[in-house]
């Protein structure tokens, strides 16, 4: 005779399922489920947005966990969760923005009289933070190729703290090897840090390769639809947690409850989203590369890309759909960002972005909008000119956050802008790293929908 279960005892099966997302489970399910409960006060299935400053104590020194919410606040203590699983870890710290987390790493990390190295191709902010606000605190920044990891390992010395890489880089998309990389900074004692903004925890995984942390712009894929700003730092060393969020809790840099909400929304769709980014980028790759007025192309699911062994060998992506669909064959993803030139240079690029549609010319990536942008008179304006252009920014470089529209309806608003360029500063024909020369012609709706 079986034995009734009592309201309890259903109630902590319940949450207990609704709550379990192992790290082994797929990673569809992790960004749904992981981390996440009803609400247990009403059961409501979307976490509650608690836009409270200040929480009730039971007796002095007796509270529910959250007492200002510069320190904490149950919908971003939710997010954090959810983030934490995602990249299996405890929960992550979140902030106000990306450069708010980055600012946090710095002043968790280093103090003055420490070094730090840092790729040379990253984020303009980052370069803005490095040498206008930490270099006069007396904290050194050395900027290296980090795609050979022998320059990390060289770069470093006894007052080296930190290494920050990002991979893919901005604007360039240059990789660097993180498990060879880390295993450097583990023999010399340094921490390492990866900004995976642009892959997210479905394509790369830095901590299982060997980081210790993990920064984002929580503001690009992770949230998505252009409706928040926000960053995080997530990391398996409980101690730097909390030494995150000491900092975090001095600065006032929290992200705000209601972005953190939105954050959860987005973070839902995440796996889903950049499979489709990674596909129409690599078909707008595709066309980019056998245009006759383009005359590079930045994408590393190219196989031309330089690193394009490197993309397929670090990235998770290939196992994340192999899990999926249990075939041998599945797709490789490689990201929904893409970088590419105009034959003319300056002129003809500003051509091309003024002349988009479809495209919006804007100041962000990874949202649900396709976005182009001009990096060195927006994104990477503060990185000093003979910086971008030894690391490749260059005045007509384009970046193009490949949206969620139809594909072949981005390269044919890309394929419109592209005819106003003039001939006379263009080729009928182009030579691609391998050595075969290339023609097109205008580009139909039948073309752009095959390529895409």
């Amino acid at each position: 005779m079986s034995r009734r279960h009592s309201t309890t005892e259903i109630k902590e099966v319940r949450t207990s399922a609704a709550h379990r997302a192992e790290p082994s489970s797929g990673v569809d399910t992790i960004a749904l489920r992981g981390g996440r409960r009803p609400d247990p006060t009403t059961g409501a299935v979307l976490t509650p947005i608690v836009q409270s400053t200040t929480y009730a104590h039971e007796a002095v020194g007796v509270h529910k966990g959250h007492t200002y919410s510069r320190a904490s606040n149950p919908t971003v203590s939710a997010l954090e969760e959810a983030l934490g699983a995602l990249e299996n870890t405890p929960p992550a710290v979140c902030f106000a923005t990306g450069m708010a987390a980055i600012t946090t790493l710095f002043l968790s990390l280093v103090k003055a009289g420490d070094h730090v190295v840092v790729s040379d191709v990253v984020y303009g902010g980052t370069v803005r933070l490095l040498n206008l606000v930490l270099a006069p605190l007396g904290i050194d920044a050395t900027f290296v190729d980090t795609s050979e990891a022998k320059n990390v390992e060289q770069a470093i010395n006894e007052r080296t703290r930190l290494v920050l890489i990002e991979t893919p880089a901005n604007p360039t998309l240059k990789l660097a090897d993180v498990e060879a990389i880390a295993r450097i900074t583990k023999k010399r004692g340094v921490l390492l840090a990866v900004d995976n903004t642009f892959l997210t925890p479905v394509l790369l995984r830095p901590l299982d390769l060997g980081a210790d942390i993990t920064v984002y712009s929580t503001t690009k894929y992770i949230e998505g639809h252009n409706a928040t700003v926000g960053g995080s730092l997530a990391a398996r060393d409980a101690a730097l947690l909390e030494r995150f969020r000491l900092i975090r809790k001095t600065l006032g840099s929290i992200q705000a409850p209601f972005d953190a909400w939105l954050t959860l929304k987005g973070l839902k769709t995440l796996p889903l989203r950049i499979r489709q980014h990674s596909r129409s980028a690599l078909a707008v790759a595709r066309f980019l590369q056998g245009h006759p007025k383009v005359t590079k192309v930045y994408y590393p699911g190219l196989s031309e890309f330089p690193q394009h062994e490197l993309a397929v060998r670090q990235n998770r992506g290939r196992l994340a759909a192999k899990r999926q669909t249990e075939n041998a064959d599945s797709e490789t993803f490689f990201g929904g960002i893409v970088a590419f030139e105009v034959a003319g240079g300056v002129d003809s690029g500003v051509t091309v972005m003024n002349n988009v549609q479809l495209c919006i010319l804007a100041e962000n990536l990874g949202a649900a909008e396709t976005l182009i942008t001009h990096p060195v008179s927006m994104t990477h304006g503060d990185v000093p000119r003979e910086q971008r252009e030894r690391t490749g920014i260059t005045d007509g470089l384009i970046r193009l956050s490949v949206g969620l529209e139809d594909p072949a309806d981005i390269i044919a608003d890309l394929e419109r802008a592209l005819a106003k360029v003039t001939a006379a500063t263009t080729r009928t024909a182009r030579t691609s790293p391998t050595g075969s020369t290339r023609r097109t012609t205008t580009v139909t709706r039948a073309r752009a929908r095959q390529l895409a």
